[in-house]
């Protein structure tokens, strides 16, 4: 992520993501602030992010893209309430980022039998990479 822009948009994203079931659990909003400030974007810059549409765009590497569709699946289950509005978008956004709808059911499917619902990076990077061969 090499731009303000582009973090500021992988946010906005984020949280357009967080709010589709209608509301914003207070631990979806500690978790995109603490991604925020991962992306050192300011306090009032990312309180700013919920009261303006922001354009989307492209991120052009894989490995960013698979990181922001991570990102994406630990703030679904960040609640601990997997709404079936999210199951659909999170599928729709995967596909939409050219990732594989295969590896997507596979990463996603294991976040949901993880006790913690994460997994390990080098298991992210497989399930995506295995499709390549």
């Amino acid at each position: 992520m090499n731009t303000r822009a582009q973090k500021l948009s992988l946010l906005a994203d984020m949280i357009a993501f967080a709010v589709i079931d209608g509301e914003l659990h207070e631990r979806e909003y500690k978790f995109l602030a603490l991604i925020a400030e991962e992306l050192g974007i300011d306090k009032e810059e990312f309180k700013q992010l919920f009261h303006e549409e922001n354009p989307t765009q492209t991120i052009k590497t894989e490995f960013e893209r698979i990181q922001q569709f991570y990102r994406l699946a630990l703030l679904m289950h960040c609640d601990g309430v997997l709404h079936e509005r999210e199951q659909i978008k999170i599928h729709e956004m995967g596909i939409s980022m050219g990732l594989n709808p295969f590896a997507i059911k596979r990463v996603l499917k294991a976040m949901e039998q993880s006790p913690t619902r994460m997994i390990s990076p080098d298991y992210l990077l497989e399930a995506f990479q295995e499709q390549h061969n």
